[in-house]
């Protein structure tokens, strides 16, 4: 019975979530309210607290689902490959980056706001996943880039993982922010995600490729 119930809760919180994730392709996150939510849902309004207590909560586990398919995504390439070159290593992270739009998306938000307006028990759930992350990044080098110590492993980590923060932003920008930057007479450069992390990756894992 437990078990069972446990799936229930488990497919409800899904279905919320995938919700949130539609409603998040064309709307900001200021703009989405669970009342928005519960109609892309077989719930009402006031039945989703049963399962989330804010709107930052939904978007945290998003968050965290994201994560986790990002984290496959990194053991894939960890089990697939005996060895990778540093250009095929790097075409791998930008490939499964570029798959990800939505992680992508959800780093460049305020992740103070959604943290704090989020249960600990929620907080720690996500943390893990973020953990997860991290550790498995940290065995891709290591396996493929053997010669790395660990203050280099460190080093790259602690460089990409704000790196990504900033993907999103750069690579999605408006026509009103292209028109400021022109009448600013900022000079800007158009990159993809792919060749965006691509060129990233390369630099950062170069200087102890050798």
């Amino acid at each position: 019975m437990k078990i069972r119930n446990q799936k229930r809760i488990s497919s409800r919180s899904d279905e919320i979530i995938a919700a949130c994730a539609l409603l998040y392709q064309s709307k900001s996150f200021k703009d989405i309210t669970i009342l928005d939510i519960s109609k892309e849902t077989s719930f009402t309004r006031t039945s989703i607290y049963n399962y989330f207590h804010s709107k930052e909560e939904i978007f945290l586990a998003l968050f965290e689902r994201e994560y986790r398919y990002w984290v496959k995504d990194l053991k894939d390439i960890l089990l697939g490959y005996s060895t990778l070159d540093l250009l095929t290593f790097s075409n791998l992270i930008a490939d499964g980056l570029s798959k990800r739009t939505l992680l992508l998306k959800l780093l460049s938000m305020n992740h103070y706001d959604m943290e704090e307006n989020s249960r600990y028990e929620n907080l720690i759930s996500f943390k893990k996943a973020y953990k997860e992350a991290l550790e498995t990044m940290e065995r891709l080098i290591s396996k493929f880039f053997p010669k790395a110590s660990k203050d280099d492993i460190n080093s790259f980590i602690y460089s990409f993982f704000p790196f990504i923060f900033g993907v999103y932003p750069y690579c999605f920008v408006s026509s009103k922010q292209v028109d400021a930057m022109k009448g600013a007479d900022v000079h800007y450069l158009s990159y993809s995600i792919h060749d965006l992390v691509y060129q990233t990756t390369r630099l950062l894992l170069d200087k102890f490729n050798n």
